[in-house]
């Protein structure tokens, strides 16, 4: 179960301008403490004719489309050709990849959203990483902090892996869908090529090629 977690079974890094925080790590939710520190470093390098430095640690590609009603904080970046649409709420410590959309009243708070992603209504992810061309329905959610606040952990093979993290939402891998209304609890990680149905509540691992129905009803997808 552990190989299914790794960097390379779940993210495609040709799709993200964050690729390098990946390296010399094993399985993604490493990354995460790693984000404001390092958005900081790479937009020091970015090319002033390709992004404007538009606030303090804050780069948005010329292409990018961003509504005035945006509150943006950095450190942020925001690749070519992404939208950021009305109202949405980025608190910093986010990677907003090529051709991704942030919705209306969607919330970023420390994560990498790969190219291609979508989280265009009404959600929250924090603390997470979603893969490319990953999509959240209206209202999906990342949870990212225990009731009890304890450190995340995960359920590999019958016991309980450590992530070391407090803070730890949802790794979502390439091509996954997540349906409306669902929410991710801490620690929760979708592989690739999944599905996962509306109205659900997902803790764990999803498998690659599945389809989660409900707790303990998981379909390999045809």
């Amino acid at each position: 179960m552990l190989d299914n977690l790794r960097i390379n079974e779940l993210l495609d890094l040709e799709h993200t301008v964050a690729a390098d925080i990946f390296s010399g790590l094993t399985y993604p939710w490493e990354a995460l403490p790693r984000i404001s520190e390092f958005i900081i470093a790479l937009g020091k390098t970015l090319s002033p004719d390709e992004y404007d430095l538009i606030g303090d640690d804050i780069w948005v590609a010329k292409t990018a489309r961003v509504a005035q009603t945006a509150y943006l904080h950095g450190p942020l970046i925001i690749c070519d050709d992404a939208e950021i649409r009305h109202c949405a709420f980025i608190r910093g410590s986010a990677v907003v990849g090529r051709g991704s959309v942030v919705g209306n009243s969607t919330e970023l708070k420390n994560c990498i959203i790969f190219d291609n992603a979508q989280v265009p209504h009404y959600n929250y992810i924090g603390d997470s990483i979603l893969g490319y061309k990953s999509h959240l329905g209206a209202g999906a959610i990342t949870s990212n902090l225990k009731s009890d606040r304890s450190l995340v952990t995960l359920p590999v093979n019958g016991e309980k892996f450590a992530t070391g993290l407090k803070k730890f939402g949802a790794i979502v891998g390439d091509h996954v869908e997540v349906g409306c209304n669902s929410v991710l609890n801490p620690g929760t990680v979708v592989c690739r090529n999944s599905t996962v149905y509306p109205l659900s509540m997902v803790r764990g691992i999803v498998p690659p090629n599945t389809i989660y129905k409900k707790p303990g009803e998981l379909v390999e997808k045809r």
